[in-house]
């Protein structure tokens, strides 16, 4: 085998293997660590009844109805909340409402109710929130900042 094909080998080994670790470490930040996971409800329980220290604003949605999807009473929106330290986004459920989570800034721990144990979202990670309940609090010294880009249904749950 000439030297060009082992190195075009080697290159592509390298690029799975990155693949691999990148897919791994994503998933791992995203949500429950391996082998926490638990039925929806078996998990960490219900805390905070209110939130504390956070802003949470509306940036932009799409009224779904008037669109091709025509999901009657739906909006497609995206919100940016700030976390205070110490501040607490109250325990709500996604189970209408599925959720995309980006951590912008800080870190925030998730009290899911389909892990057993507190997941730690850094700067970088994100969450799929989709048919559980949780809640969030930032332990840190810092304020957290999340985009979250949700379908919303409830009209009378004006954020959370």
């Amino acid at each position: 085998m000439s030297t060009p094909v082992k190195l075009c080998r080697f290159a592509l080994a390298t690029a799975a293997a990155l693949v691999v670790t990148v897919a791994a470490s994503a998933a791992f930040a995203n949500g429950c660590p391996a082998g926490k996971k638990v039925a929806d409800g078996q998990g960490q329980q219900p805390g905070a009844t209110k939130p504390v220290g956070v802003t949470d604003t509306i940036l932009t949605s799409i009224d779904l109805a008037k669109e091709k999807v025509a999901l009657a009473d739906h909006a497609l929106r995206m919100r940016r909340l700030v976390i205070q330290p110490g501040g607490v986004v109250a325990w709500h459920s996604h189970g209408d409402r599925p959720a995309l989570i980006y951590i912008v800034q800080g870190q925030v721990t998730e009290y899911a109710s389909d892990c057993a144990v507190p997941i730690l979202h850094k700067a970088g990670d994100w969450s799929r929130d989709a048919d559980i309940a949780h809640w969030w609090k930032n332990f840190g010294k810092t304020p957290a900042v999340l985009i979250s880009v949700d379908v919303f249904h409830d009209q009378t749950d004006r954020n959370m």
